[in-house]
């Protein structure tokens, strides 16, 4: 395989996910937004572009979020390494949507942190299904201490 293929093959993955695929700079700003999410988040890329994170994070976690950020920045670390991170997050229309991702630091070849990019899943109808089980669990068992 030649690297133009490679390339090729690489866009074609980043433009056909379902997956969210995003990458916000130092200062959080939304450099690269793919297909998916489009999908997942409802704005196009070039309504995304250019913006703040703050587009897709629900405004009550906004200093949270930002203040690890920031802090990741600076110090070029993350305390999440490899873990499927969950977080509820914005989509366009304004409701909230329940999503599991993981995050890469990307740095350049001085190894200067350059942002973090995201793949980012919306597990909001599992999430809708579990808390549905929970429930029923709850009523039976709740069933189950009155009926002694």
């Amino acid at each position: 395989m030649t690297t133009l293929d490679v390339a090729y093959l690489s866009q074609q993955i980043l433009n056909l996910a379902p997956d969210a695929i995003l990458f916000a700079d130092q200062q959080g700003i939304i450099r690269l937004w793919n297909r998916g999410a489009e999908e997942i988040f409802g704005f196009t890329a070039e309504e995304a572009l250019g913006q703040s994170l703050d587009l897709i994070i629900p405004e009550r976690l906004r200093a949270a979020h930002w203040e690890g950020y920031h802090r990741v920045m600076a110090s070029g670390e993350t305390r999440y390494g490899s873990d499927l991170l969950s977080v509820p997050a914005l989509h366009r229309d304004g409701h909230q949507i329940s999503c599991e991702f993981s995050i890469v630091m990307l740095k350049d070849g001085a190894g200067k942190l350059l942002g973090i990019a995201s793949i980012l899943r919306d597990v909001s109808a599992r999430r809708e299904r579990e808390k549905a089980l929970k429930d029923q669990i709850a009523a039976y068992k709740n069933q189950l201490s009155n009926n002694r």
